[in-house]
Parts: structure tokens; C-alpha cells; sequence
């Protein structure tokens, strides 16, 4: 039985797509952008995460954890994540919910049951449901089971990618899809293997691709201070952009500070700590780009 494993599902989006959405979270990535504020997806398996705000310190979590990963500590919590088996047993006895597990695995049927929940926001918005990540296209298989009974309903679907994987794949998902919103980070390949972790030739060659394709698809740039944030790479990245004959919409995304909590409750650093975000109206100055390639006019 195909199964995939979600760490979100987000409802009542207006960001993700047309109308009214409900966003699926697939966890599981094959990049690592410093700046990403989905760190919880990065990895396919179920992990715990601790929000130590929350934790009272009551030490019963440590009663219960066989591999001593927790353990009270001149009256505080400790938490020796290289220790953890994530057998989750903590989460069960933890009163304040400080503790909580991070994917949670569903067949195409039941992930269906729970977004036909919101079948009348769809309706009467023209919204449906949007595959996001990490990178959706890593469980391919499972969301297109999902896919095929969601259209059964009618459903709009639209899918978030970072058009990292082989060609193929997309053209198998590409027939039940409605709409595709991709990212293009960067031209240079080695910036873009400095900051995502690995090259973008083969992102390149896949937006060429979808340009090709019949499916309409919208593409974005994070706009990230200290990265892509210049003059010289945003005309670089634009003027690809240009190039493109099917391209609907491009959009750019101001980078945001609001994931810290996130890696700090998963124990890792945030790489863009203390770094400000930005706001819309601060990327206007990329306009004069936008309209000398003749884009979104």
C-alpha cells in the first residue's frame, strides 16, 4: 500500500494558488537552502521536536524515555537528541504538548477523507489543494494516487516544486495537475550549490521543459539578503525569465525571519539568524528589470 508522510496541512490558504486552498506539507527534501523556513520537511522521517518555551519541566517525559534521551538535570529538562530512538513515547505524557512528533504518515484514501473537509471552500472560492514541501515530487507515487481521486471530485491541484527531479517524473504528474509554481533561486550554478546545496542545471533544463508542456506554471524568486539580493544576479535571473514564451506569472518573494523557532526546536542553527526581513513594496526596485524583459505584461 502507497503511503506518504505529511508534516502539514494547511487550510484556508490565499498564497498557494487560486481561490481557497488547502495545503499538503510532504516531508522530505533534496536541497538544503540556508534561508528555508520549512525545516521540518528536510528529512522523510518522523522527528521530534521540542518547543522549550512550552516545557514546564515536569520530568515526566524523562520517567518514560528508554534510551535516556531526556533526562532531568539539576531540575530542567535535558534532551540529548543524538541519544533519541524516536520512539515517541514522550509525546503521550507530555501535559503542556511541549513535545510533539513531525510527520505523520497517511494512505491517498484517508489524506483525501480529510481534505474533502473543506470541499465547499473549493466550491464556492475556485480554490483546491496544493502539494508543497520540501519537495512533493519525492514521493511522486503517492501524490499521484492522491491526485487521481482528488480529480475524481473535480479538484483543482496545484503543486509547489523546486524542479529538482528527473524529467520524467514530471511529465508522469504533469496530466493532473492545474497549475505549477516553481522557483528559480538563482543562474550561477555555484552560488546556487553554496546556498541550496546543490547544483541547478538540471532546474534549469526542467523549466525549459515545463515552458514546453501544456500545464500552466508560475515562477518565483526568494529575494534573500546576502544571496540573491543584487542588482547584477536578480537582471540575470529575470532575463532567463525572459526568455520563456509560456511563462503566466513571475512573482518575487521577500525573505522572511519567522522559521529561528523552527530549527531551534528541531536542535539545529539557523544559518540566517538575526538577518531582517524584507516587504514587497522593497523588491519594487526589480520592476524596471521586470519590465525591460517584458515579463508579466
Amino acid at each position: 500500500m502507497t503511503k506518504g508522510i505529511i508534516t502539514t496541512i494547511q487550510r484556508m490558504s490565499i498564497h498557494d494558488g487560486p481561490g481557497i486552498r488547502s495545503t499538503v506539507f510532504l516531508k522530505g527534501c533534496n536541497l538544503r537552502c540556508k534561508w528555508c523556513h520549512n525545516p521540518e520537511t528536510f528529512e522523510f522521517h518522523p522527528e521530534l521536536e521540542w518547543q522549550k518555551d512550552l516545557c514546564i519541566n515536569c520530568g515526566s517525559c524523562a520517567e518514560v524515555c528508554r534510551p535516556k534521551a531526556l533526562k532531568m538535570v539539576n531540575g530542567r529538562l535535558n534532551f540529548s537528541r543524538s541519544d533519541c530512538n524516536t520512539c515517541f513515547d514522550c509525546i503521550d505524557v507530555c501535559y503542556p504538548n511541549a513535545l510533539r512528533k513531525t510527520g505523520k504518515e497517511y494512505t491517498p484514501e484517508a489524506l483525501v477523507d480529510e481534505l474533502m473537509q473543506d470541499l465547499v471552500f473549493f466550491r464556492q472560492s475556485g480554490g483546491g489543494v496544493t502539494f508543497s514541501g520540501g519537495e512533493p515530487m519525492l514521493q511522486a507515487s503517492f501524490m499521484k494516487e492522491v491526485a487521481l481521486l482528488l480529480k475524481k471530485q473535480g479538484i483543482h491541484i496545484a503543486m509547489e516544486t523546486n524542479l529538482s527531479v528527473s524529467w520524467d517524473k514530471y511529465e508522469e504528474m504533469l496530466p493532473f495537475i492545474d497549475l505549477v509554481m516553481a522557483d528559480v533561486k538563482m543562474i550561477d550554478e555555484e552560488k546556487h550549490r553554496k546556498w541550496t546545496g546543490s547544483g541547478n542545471r538540471l532546474i534549469l533544463e526542467n523549466i525549459r521543459k515545463l515552458d514546453e508542456a501544456n500545464t500552466p506554471y508560475i515562477l518565483r524568486t526568494p529575494v534573500v539578503p546576502g544571496v540573491n539580493d543584487s542588482t547584477h544576479i536578480m537582471e540575470q535571473i529575470i532575463a532567463f525569465a525572459g526568455t520563456l514564451k509560456n511563462l503566466r506569472k513571475y512573482e518575487l518573494l521577500p525573505y522572511h525571519p519567522l522559521a529561528d523557532f523552527k530549527y531551534e526546536n528541531l536542535g539545529r542553527k539557523y544559518p540566517f539568524e538575526g538577518v531582517s526581513g524584507a516587504n514587497q513594496k522593497s523588491l519594487e526596485i526589480y520592476d524596471p528589470i521586470i519590465e525591460k524583459y517584458n515579463i508579466n505584461s
